[in-house]
C-alpha cells in the first residue's frame, strides 16, 4: 500500500502541470500521484498519459467529463489507495526536501502503530512576478513534532486557518465521513478541510514549508476580481458549511471554537467582497447571508456576530463599509493572499 496518495486536479493545465508532478515524483514509490484530467481541451490529457506511461508504478491518469475542481478531488479520493490523501493544485507544487521529511514522519508513525488522522505542514504564498513569498505557519497554534488532540491546540491567529494546502488527511477518514464536494463550484477547498474536522481525533504538525501556493494568474479563483464575480459561489459554499454540522453541539470546546472561527472567516470573506462590490444588490446579499445564518442557527449567529470580525462586517453606513475596505487592503498587503 502506498503511504500517500496525491490528487492533482487538472483543467487546461498543460502550461504548468509538469512542475507540480515533477516535485511530487521525488517522493518515489511511497507516493501515488493521481492526475485527474477534468475535461481539458488543451494538451493536459496527453501530458497526463505520458507521465503515467513513464512512471506506471507511481502515476495514474484519470480522464473525466468536466465537473469542476470539487468533482476532480472527489475522483481522486475515490481512486486513492494510499494511507493518506492530499490535494495539490496543478499550478502549485511542493518543496522536495519538505516532502521527504513529511513522508519519513508518516512512515515512522505507521511503523510505530500510531493512529494519525490529520498531518499539518506550512504553506507558502508564492508571487514570482514580484519575487515575493510569505510563509504561513502554525507554530503559535499547534504543538510541534508530536501527536496531539484538540485539547492540546493553542491560539489560532486569524492568519492561521487550516486550509487545504496545509492538510494531509487519513484517506479512510475522508471516505468514512462521507466527504463529497459539489460539482461545478469554486471554493470547495473550504468544505474539504471543514467537513472532516469533527471526525479528527489525532493530529501532527511539522514546521516545514511543504506546499507552494502560486499567486499571480488572472484566471485564478482567488483573484480579487474573480472573487467578486463569483461571489454567489462563495456564498453558496458558506451556506453549505453553515448547514453541514451543528457546531454548537460539538462537545470538545476547542474544536467547537475553532469551527466557529472558521465559519466566521467564511462569513467575513463573503461580506468583504459584497461590500467592495458596493451595489444595492450586493449589500442586500450580504444582509441575506447574515439572516440565513441567524435563521439556520441562532446560537451560532450570536457567537459569530459578537466576534470582532462579525461586528466589523456589520458596521452601519458608508463609514462602516469604508473601514471594512481599509482593513481588507491592510490584510491583503500583510498576508499577500490574493
Amino acid at each position: 500500500m502506498k503511504l500517500l496518495s496525491v490528487a492533482i486536479p487538472c483543467y487546461n493545465s498543460a502550461a504548468y502541470m509538469k512542475h507540480a508532478i515533477q516535485t511530487l515524483l521525488t517522493g518515489g514509490n511511497d507516493v501515488e500521484i493521481i492526475i485527474v484530467d477534468d475535461g481539458s481541451v488543451d494538451d493536459t490529457a496527453k501530458i497526463a498519459d505520458e507521465f503515467a506511461a513513464k512512471y506506471p508504478e507511481i502515476i495514474r491518469a484519470i480522464h473525466q467529463e468536466n465537473g469542476g475542481h470539487g468533482e476532480a478531488v472527489n475522483t481522486g479520493l475515490l481512486n486513492a489507495k494510499g494511507l493518506y490523501f492530499k490535494v495539490v493544485d496543478s499550478d502549485d507544487w511542493v518543496n522536495e526536501a519538505a516532502l521527504r521529511k513529511v513522508l519519513d514522519k508518516l512512515r515512522e508513525l505507521v511503523q510505530d502503530g500510531q493512529s494519525l488522522d490529520l498531518m499539518l505542514a506550512n504553506y507558502v504564498y508564492e508571487k514570482p512576478s514580484i519575487n515575493k513569498h510569505k510563509i504561513m505557519d502554525y507554530k503559535t497554534a499547534l504543538p510541534q513534532d508530536r501527536l496531539f488532540t484538540w485539547n492540546d491546540i493553542m491560539f489560532f491567529k486569524q492568519s492561521q486557518q487550516i486550509i487545504m494546502h496545509a492538510a494531509i488527511y487519513r484517506t479512510k477518514l475522508l471516505k468514512d465521513c462521507g466527504l463529497k464536494l459539489p460539482k461545478h463550484t469554486f471554493y470547495v477547498d473550504n468544505i474539504f478541510v471543514y467537513h472532516p474536522l469533527p471526525y479528527v481525533k489525532t493530529m501532527y504538525y511539522m514546521d516545514v514549508n511543504l506546499y507552494r501556493y502560486f499567486i499571480g494568474r488572472e484566471d485564478q479563483s482567488v483573484n480579487e476580481k474573480n472573487m467578486i464575480k463569483r461571489i454567489d459561489q462563495q456564498i453558496y459554499i458558506t451556506k453549505i458549511m453553515i448547514d453541514d454540522t451543528d457546531v454548537m453541539l460539538i462537545k470538545n470546546k476547542k474544536l467547537r471554537n475553532y469551527m466557529i472561527k472558521y465559519l466566521c472567516m467564511m462569513m467575513t470573506v463573503s461580506s468583504v467582497f459584497l461590500i467592495k462590490e458596493n451595489t444595492e444588490e450586493s449589500l442586500a446579499k450580504k444582509q441575506e447571508l447574515w439572516d440565513y445564518l441567524e435563521n439556520a442557527n441562532k446560537k451560532l449567529f450570536v457567537k459569530i456576530y459578537n466576534r470582532f470580525l462579525g461586528r466589523s462586517m456589520n458596521l452601519p453606513g458608508k463609514a462602516g463599509r469604508k473601514i471594512v475596505e481599509v482593513g481588507y487592503k491592510i490584510s491583503r498587503k500583510i498576508y499577500g493572499f490574493s
